[in-house]
């Protein structure tokens, strides 16, 4: 049995530290904060997932870096998943810090308010996507057991939409609106340093995850937002997961590529029949859905599709309303 992730702080440039914090869940076992000085006080981008002893982890990866929680002035979220808005209604409560975060976040609040509507909008997506009723049920029985990750839903006291400006130890930190990954997602960019807070929406290694069904095309979103990076010209990535890596062009025209790769695939796989979004899944990624992986690869499946749809190269047919959806070449 492995042990136990913990969490951590290091200090990353003068006025920025990475907190890397634990996450439960398998292949993805922890996520980044980041605190960046401002004055007197920090900037916290971002609080980790909630779960028992999640607060203590923050505390105690600040305490590495000379830190505390006390001195948190602004909590500012980079887009609200669990993972990254989590600890959000904790941290405001402990510290009274106002909330900086994108209103677009009907994704989140119709998660914690609405668990059963919740599940059922996934029971709908899997079933016209050709999920069988029966292990698509047990599927959403095992999920409906699964914490939130949120200890409750709090709004945004300040709005974080393009052009909204903090200023921190770095500079100032500008908003740029990049979704796509999720409706709420945005980057922060201190051109004086040139470090990009990055969020989900690049990470240090290319893992693609859209929120589906809440925008009409967020692979467009998401293309969109790396042409808004790439103009920034940063020097210094810093991301949700992982590392931070200096190499941001390159990460960048990977992401793209990889993008384009699943479209290519995903068209492909439509060349000679009309097909399910279940069945085109392992042409797209090599591999068949699981119970793990069918939370995100169905959603992407039907992120591709919807791209390709718009674009009038991809149709989508049912026989009856209680029928799965198939998708052919136009």
């Amino acid at each position: 049995m492995s042990r136990p992730e913990l969490g951590r702080g290091e200090r990353i440039l003068p006025g920025l530290f990475r907190l890397r914090l634990p996450l439960p869940w398998p292949g993805v076992p922890h996520c980044n904060a980041w605190a960046v000085r401002a004055g007197d006080g920090l900037i916290l981008v971002d609080c980790g997932m909630h779960q028992d002893g999640s607060l203590d982890q923050l505390e105690y990866a600040l305490t590495q870096v000379g830190l505390t929680l006390d001195q948190v002035t602004h909590l500012v979220i980079t887009h609200a998943h669990a993972d990254h808005y989590g600890q959000a209604a904790t941290v405001v409560a402990r510290t009274g810090a106002p909330l900086w975060m994108h209103p677009d976040i009907d994704h989140a609040r119709a998660g914690y308010g609405d668990p059963d509507g919740a599940l059922a909008r996934r029971y709908e997506i899997g079933r016209q996507s050709g999920v069988p009723d029966r292990p698509l049920r047990s599927f959403l029985e095992h999920y409906r057991d699964l914490p939130s990750g949120i200890a409750a839903f709090v709004a945004a006291d300040h709005p974080l939409t393009g052009g909204v400006t903090l200023e921190s130890d770095l500079g100032p930190l500008v908003v740029y609106d990049t979704p796509g990954h999720a409706p709420s997602h945005v980057c922060l960019f201190a051109p004086e340093s040139r470090v990009l807070i990055s969020g989900d929406h690049l990470l240090g290694r290319v893992s693609l995850y859209f929120d589906y069904g809440w925008t009409p095309d967020p692979i467009a979103e998401f293309l969109g937002g790396l042409d808004t990076v790439e103009a920034l010209d940063a020097r210094l990535c810093v991301s949700g997961h992982g590392r931070p890596f200096s190499d941001v062009d390159a990460h960048i025209r990977a992401n793209r590529d990889l993008v384009q790769e699943r479209l290519r695939a995903t068209l492909a796989g439509l060349a000679d029949m009309p097909l399910t979004a279940l069945e085109l899944v392992p042409g797209i990624f090599g591999e068949p859905l699981t119970p793990i992986t069918a939370s995100w690869r169905l959603p992407e499946t039907l992120s591709y599709l919807t791209h390709l749809e718009r674009a009038g190269a991809v149709r989508r047919e049912r026989d009856g309303p209680e029928d799965a959806e198939r998708w052919r070449q136009a």
